[in-house]
């Protein structure tokens, strides 16, 4: 398996502007094709795809970012991390490396994003992935609200907050005995005084707005959503609404939790390989 060192290692940079804000965006490109964009949600990073998007790269042009304010991307204080923001900052990078239109996978807040992406522009989507996204007023739940509370930046440790993201990891993957390598990989980025600020800043940003001023049934490309069942973040009622007003959409129930590309790894790639290969 793919150790979180071994994924940096491989990230590029590019500078996208968000409001006036030129910033750094780490990502991972690899494979020829038509490009698919892979997009993770909080607290997680681009990590969260390590198996799929390596499984894709084998027959499309992979691009998995980590959204502005989260993994390597940058972090520093002052910019917005809110789901508009996120989706102007992959519209730069698309614009950046030439892309065109694009397929989409999302999970969480990326799901949203790609949500907005594919209602607001639906020539640039061709195809559409979305698995436990937020979408209408699902979100922001109240561990996330919590956490994006200001006096939580500056009162908790990088220790503190790496001991309860762990702890929510833990509790909420599928498995008892979850892997160690894909926890290291969802809490290194916060383990400092800048990626506690961060991980809070980007809590913050969790606006509701942003998913319900778009209209779903905009949304003209063919939509596969990808489910976990057991999930309390997200629960499969909200892709069922999707998938009654998204007229393209097929529902896909998966017995996983909320970090589905995780908890079922391999069933996973299966789906989104047999729609986007």
């Amino acid at each position: 398996m793919t150790t979180y060192d071994e994924w940096t290692a491989a990230q590029e940079t590019a500078t996208v502007t968000v409001d006036d804000h030129d910033l750094e965006m780490a990502y991972r490109d690899e494979g020829s094709g038509d490009p698919v964009v892979f997009l993770h949600g909080i607290p997680t990073n681009s990590f969260l795809f390590h198996s799929q998007f390596e499984a894709v790269a084998e027959h499309r042009r992979a691009i998995a970012p980590d959204m502005v304010g989260y993994g390597q991307s940058a972090m520093r204080d002052g910019f917005d991390r809110s789901i508009r923001a996120q989706e102007l900052a992959v519209r730069g990078l698309v614009d950046a490396l030439g892309l065109g239109a694009i397929d989409f996978v999302g999970h969480d807040l990326g799901g949203g994003v790609g949500l907005r992406y594919a209602a607001r522009t639906p020539d640039a989507v061709d195809r559409l992935v979305l698995s436990n996204s937020v979408a209408y007023d699902s979100w922001p739940i109240q561990t996330i609200t919590d956490l994006g509370l200001p006096e939580t930046a500056r009162e908790t440790t990088p220790e503190e907050l790496e001991e309860m993201l762990d702890g929510l990891f833990r509790q909420t993957l599928l498995a008892d005995d979850p892997d160690e390598t894909f926890l290291e990989a969802m809490t290194a980025p916060w383990t400092s005084e800048e990626g506690v600020t961060s991980v809070v800043r980007n809590a913050s940003a969790t606006n509701t707005s942003h998913t319900t001023e778009i209209d779903p049934t905009a949304v003209t490309a063919d939509t596969l959503l990808l489910w976990g069942t057991e999930d309390e973040f997200q629960p499969v009622e909200w892709a069922e609404r999707l998938e009654a007003d998204v007229g393209t959409a097929e529902l896909v129930r998966l017995e996983a939790d909320h970090w589905v590309p995780e908890d079922r790894r391999e069933a996973f790639e299966e789906h989104v390989l047999d729609f986007l290969v």
